[in-house]
């Protein structure tokens, strides 16, 4: 297909080059707006390129945008580079070892060191179509920090960065390939700071208000909540404070983390206003009181077919994804450390597809079905994005086959040379759909339409309040 003529060849040469940077990323491995030393190389590789670069985009010192060209489309790839707490791990390691190659206790559990590298070079090879076929475009890179619980994008969308784009496209590490044509929850975080009053747990218990048995309590009650909330809603929480180390002092402050999903953006907030209900309670009951504190949110993914369908063509073109023989048995000995429900998690809807085999690589295509609705039970800060500008998506295997997401396995295979043939290959997907959609303009005109439509009318409204201040800012 004219659209992916030459990306074999550029590919082939900048192979190398994407292995250095992801693999650099992967061993700094920094949180959510901390990703100062990744941010840079990606930053520092594009400037090399000719991409004009633009520092601390909505006020997020770890953000940046560079941007090539002047007239046309603006078509923008979206890259994350942030890891997960508590996941450090020796890369190739068949069993949890912590790393002695990076320092502290994070690690790219979800493949964002793979995910930026891949739409960071899918847009020079979008520049590099740009300078010898004539079309002109503006192509854009967002470093996109914190999608791992801070929701960077969301603060991006609400500063209006993405106003002007005319299509996003982007990808996510997987251990298998298809369109991303799931939906995805939206999700609302917050704080719950209770405060009570000391006093000595066996002199003089009465005269304390435990901030404990609030949390405690305010926990059991979200429990009952489960019962009564949309099956597809999700809730989640962690005890960040449990007021001190010491049983015989009654725990003045206690504080819980809370992490409300649901389908659509209304009925997460709606389920978030009966969480903080539970909380009050909570604390009228332990005669505490109880400060919210809104920390991050973002909306339901919003599909385009347009899209899909235009990114799909393209994945059959490039035809399937081969590695060796000793990248088979790699992927072999990880599939053997995993749960049989990890793979089984992955297998069921590639039924059709498997036919009762189950390989150590997912080498094919799953298909694709413009018609049907799934839903994938996590959350992303794409979502927002797909709210502003029509969004495209791929999966595409980098890992044994059932490796589930935020695992160990996840990160000891990030380094491997399945990894890197799925990043390269993630790349040439989004640099020959960026191309498809150039040489077929009535393709983005379609895919705004269907933003519109399925909006049915609604404007973006930014599920983070525009009151509440970036994370990173709070005291």
């Amino acid at each position: 297909m004219p659209s992916i003529d030459g990306l074999q060849d550029f590919f082939a040469q900048q192979t190398p080059r994407m292995t250095a940077l992801a693999d650099s990323i992967w061993s700094l491995a920094e949180l959510r707006y901390a990703e100062t030393a990744s941010a840079r190389l990606h930053i520092d590789a594009l400037a090399q390129s000719g991409f004009r670069i633009t520092r601390d985009v909505a006020g997020i010192p770890t953000a940046f945008m560079a941007e090539w060209g002047g007239e046309g489309p603006v078509l923008a790839f979206l890259g994350e580079y942030d890891a997960l707490s508590g996941l450090n791990q020796q890369s190739g390691a068949l069993v949890c070892t912590p790393s002695t190659d990076s320092p502290g206790l994070a690690g790219h559990g979800c493949g964002h060191h793979l995910l930026g590298t891949s739409a960071h070079f899918a847009a020079i090879a979008l520049q590099q179509h740009l300078q010898t076929s004539g079309h002109q475009a503006r192509v854009r890179f967002y470093g996109c920090p914190a999608e791992e619980g801070g929701s960077g994008k969301t603060f991006m969308a609400r500063a209006g960065v993405f106003d002007d784009v005319d299509v996003a496209l982007t990808w996510h590490p997987a251990s298998f390939t298809g369109v991303f044509s799931q939906s995805t929850l939206a999700n609302i975080q917050a704080k719950f700071i209770f405060r009570g009053k000391a006093s000595h747990a066996a002199h003089s218990p009465h005269l304390g208000r435990s901030a404990l048995d609030a949390v405690e309590l305010m926990n059991v009650g979200v429990n009952y909540l489960r019962e009564h909330m949309p099956s597809d809603a999700r809730v989640h929480y962690a005890i960040t404070d449990s007021g001190g180390l010491s049983p015989n002092v009654v725990q003045a402050r206690a504080e819980v983390l809370y992490l409300i999903r649901a389908a659509r953006n209304h009925e997460a907030a709606e389920l978030y206003e009966r969480v903080k209900n539970v909380a009050r309670g909570a604390a009228l009951m332990t005669d505490c009181q109880v400060e919210v504190v809104f920390d991050k949110a973002c909306s339901n993914l919003l599909q385009n077919s347009t899209l899909n369908q235009v990114m799909y063509a393209q994945m059959q073109a490039l035809g399937r994804l081969e590695v060796d023989a000793r990248q088979q048995q790699l992927a072999s000995d990880f599939q053997a450390t995993l749960d049989s429900n990890d793979v089984e998690q992955v297998s069921r809807p590639l039924a059709s597809v498997l036919r009762g085999k189950v390989p150590a690589v997912f080498e094919g295509l799953a298909p694709y079905d413009p018609q049907a609705s799934d839903i994938m039970f996590g959350s992303t800060d794409v979502a927002d994005v797909s709210w502003v500008t029509p969004t495209v998506q791929a999966w595409v295997a980098c890992y044994a086959f059932g490796t589930p997401m935020h695992s160990w396995q996840m990160v000891s295979q990030g380094q491997s040379g399945l990894a890197h043939a799925g990043m390269v290959r993630a790349a040439k997907v989004l640099a020959a759909t960026a191309i498809s959609l150039l040489e077929q303009p009535e393709r983005i005109a379609e895919a705004k339409a269907e933003l519109l439509e399925r909006r049915a009318g609604q404007p973006y409204v930014c599920p983070i309040p525009a009151d509440v201040p970036l994370p990173f800012t709070r005291t």
